[in-house]
């Protein structure tokens, strides 16, 4: 199941914009646990050390989650969502 490749959607390659590595991405699906989403999609949320500034604003984390789905070749990715932290994170 995680040892599938991991495969982004064009619209999930456009928001790696929003300040996400497909590497931290793939990383996210492999090393956090899943947790399901709406409409048989999974959701896996990874914290990275960040310290730096994003928007005109300094944070010291963020938290990539990607939704994605099994298929049968590959995990899928749906969207990518980027959380920046502040210090001391969540």
């Amino acid at each position: 199941m995680r040892e599938k490749p991991v495969r982004l959607t064009a619209h999930a390659r456009m928001r790696l914009a929003r300040g996400a590595t497909q590497e931290e991405v793939e990383r996210a699906i492999r090393e956090a646990p899943w947790a399901p989403a709406l409409e048989g999609r999974w959701s896996a949320t990874l914290e990275f050390p960040f310290a730096g500034e994003w928007n005109g604003r300094r944070y010291n984390a963020k938290q990539v989650r990607p939704i994605f789905v099994e298929e049968e070749d590959a995990l899928v990715v749906i969207t990518v969502y980027v959380y920046f932290l502040p210090k001391g994170g969540l």
